[in-house]
């Protein structure tokens, strides 16, 4: 390590002391297969980085549909700005839930997924993780972004009354008495925009 350190130092090319210290998990993906990640994602992930080269990263996400419905999101936006962030749910090797912060770039803009680069910052200390199921994550996720009950049950396909219960549910989990106090739970354990599907 002393090496590595003082070669980036003495040569000026510090892309490899970057990629292995860097505080964030680092991913580079092909077709979203890890083609390469830095320690510090592995790590985050609970793998050794061999464990992860050139596979999936469909056991990362708490279920498939997850990971697929993150995908359709991901591509839309990289599309249109070539970048997208958002804070999403993911699962260590553990099955441990944890929140996460996402950021990507694509290298491929046409077909956004092809081939990009991800950053992945872990929210633990910040923001634990509360059992919620799928659906009651991507309500409380649109909560966080001001959406009315009637907006959600448009953006997720389901009706207002499903959102209602979904949204009681929510407020008995927070020990919320209403939105207002929901929206601050969310805002006390860092929420910004979050997924609310979970990738890319």
């Amino acid at each position: 390590m002393a090496n590595l350190i003082s070669d980036a130092y003495e040569t000026g090319d510090f892309t490899k002391l970057i990629y292995e210290f860097a505080p964030v998990g680092l991913v580079v993906t092909e077709n979203r297969v890890i083609r390469d990640c830095n320690p510090t994602f592995a790590h985050m992930f609970r793998y050794d980085p061999s464990e992860l080269r050139d596979r999936s990263f469909a056991p990362l996400y708490p279920t498939q549909e997850e990971f697929v419905n993150i995908r359709d999101r991901g591509d839309k936006d990289l599309r249109k700005n070539n970048s997208y962030w958002d804070e999403r749910v993911m699962m260590r090797k553990t099955g441990e839930l944890f929140w996460c912060r996402v950021r990507g770039h694509s290298f491929t803009r046409e077909d956004p997924i092809r081939r990009a680069v991800w950053s992945f910052a872990d929210l633990s200390d910040t923001r634990p993780y509360y059992p919620l199921t799928r659906r009651e994550r991507e309500v409380f996720s649109l909560i966080g972004e001001g959406k009315t009950s009637k907006e959600i049950a448009i953006s997720l396909g389901i009706s207002h009354r499903t959102v209602e219960v979904h949204r009681s549910r929510l407020l008995k989990k927070f020990r919320a008495s209403n939105t207002a106090g929901l929206f601050q739970s969310l805002v006390s354990i860092g929420g910004e925009r979050v997924a609310s599907s979970g990738g890319h």
